[in-house]
């Protein structure tokens, strides 16, 4: 049995909303999916296998409510949503971001891997405000947010949405550049000026972030319903400075367990809190820009100033790191790496803003015994990296611990 229904939510696209139920022996099995669809646009429908594979036109199918997703891919099930007929060029709210003179930055000769063609990825760095959706080695999808500072943090979620820090602002947008929800700092300067740095979606409906402020807080806000969730202020740097917020934050990140990881950029710690604000874990070190809480109950750190990544383990022991050291002189950084993802296969990507006039690779790959396998050093087609996202890495993005980027 079929039941095809049209619902609209209260932000996004279009739901196509099928309930399919095959009959199996004695019993029977219901699947719900979720599939975006364009307006006006009808889907054809047809099953393909005794388990309900099944194919739409338009935007495909993205998310089930059985106890594991149709894909474990769910990004890449989308990524028509992104190159429909319909999407702009430019969107309602989209301005041009000025570019600079990296374009000018060389692509050395026999770089390792397979240059864009690497992954499929959403990336975004901080001295450029644009942002890049990559398949089959080309850009199939922009955005722009025009001049001022910066990306730090960027999201594909299973819906095609695209989350991501601004700093002056955090938002979601839809594939066909629809703004369809917006958080704004207080950008005037002063004591009471805010920036956000770093995002994570909770499911569809929440939004996890930190304000860089006096006093800093960390909220999550129900984008559907408006309503936050949670508000907790944060320790900062004594006294209190309000030129000094711009550092206090990077990433938040909220792990499987329902904890919060914060790292402290200034105060030389990453900080794990309960739902009730008690800290239960602790790590010091120097710069920390992000933490990543690992499916394996490591966590990884990325130090900006010490130019290194740890993986240390919940005693605090280290049990791996990288430096810019370990790579081969002619693929290192010009710029240490700010945040990096780890992949289901265990190797790990870092992201780097890169030197002026473009120098430097933006993303290398390395295998856990740190052997190269991914060199992108691309400066005419993309800008700095601050953060990537590999999408046909499987779990759900939007599911805490499923993507550990």
């Amino acid at each position: 049995m079929i039941r095809l229904r049209i619902i609209r939510p209260s932000t996004g696209p279009l739901l196509l909303k099928r309930t399919l139920t095959v009959p199996r022996r004695s019993a029977s099995i219901r699947f719900t999916l979720n599939t975006c669809i364009k307006e006006k646009r009808r889907a054809t429908l047809a099953a393909v296998s005794a388990i309900a594979t099944l194919a739409v036109v338009g935007c495909h199918m993205q998310q089930a409510t059985t106890s594991a997703p149709i894909s474990a891919t769910p990004c890449m099930d989308v990524l028509d949503c992104f190159t429909a007929t319909d999407v702009p060029t430019s969107g309602p709210a989209e301005t041009p971001a000025p570019v600079g003179n990296w374009t000018t930055g060389p692509t050395p000769p026999d770089l390792p891997g397979n240059g864009l063609a690497q992954h499929p990825m959403l990336y975004a760095g901080e001295n450029f405000n644009k942002m890049f959706l990559i398949n089959d080695g080309k850009v199939i999808w922009t955005y722009s947010t025009g001049k001022g500072f910066e990306y730090d943090d960027i999201w594909m979620l299973s819906n095609g949405n695209i989350l991501f820090s601004r700093m002056q602002y955090i938002a979601e947008i839809t594939p066909d550049k629809k703004v369809v929800w917006r958080f704004d700092c207080n950008n005037p300067p002063g004591p009471d000026h805010t920036e956000i740095h770093g995002c994570e979606p909770i499911g569809l409906d929440k939004v996890l972030f930190v304000i860089n402020g006096l006093p800093p807080k960390l909220m999550v806000i129900n984008i559907k319903t408006g309503a936050v969730e949670v508000q907790h202020e944060l320790p900062f740097q004594q006294p209190p400075n309000p030129k000094g917020i711009h550092g206090e934050f990077r990433r938040v990140r909220y792990t499987a367990q329902g904890t919060y990881l914060v790292p402290f950029l200034t105060m030389g710690q990453v900080l794990e809190y309960d739902k009730d604000f008690n800290i239960i874990w602790s790590y010091k070190i120097r710069s920390p820009w992000a933490a990543i809480r690992l499916k394996n109950g490591n966590t990884l750190i990325t130090d900006e100033a010490e130019n290194l990544t740890r993986e240390v383990n919940p005693k605090g022991e280290t049990v791996w790191e990288f430096k810019n050291t370990d790579l081969p002189e002619q693929f290192r950084f010009a710029s240490a790496p700010q945040s990096c993802t780890r992949l289901a296969n265990g190797n790990t990507i870092f992201c780097s803003r890169g030197g002026k006039g473009g120098t430097g690779p933006q993303l290398v790959e390395i295998t856990p015994d740190k052997k190269v396998v991914w060199v992108l050093q691309d400066w005419k087609t993309l800008g700095s990296a601050s953060a990537v996202q590999v999408l046909d890495d499987p779990g759900v993005p939007e599911n805490p611990g499923e993507s550990e980027h």
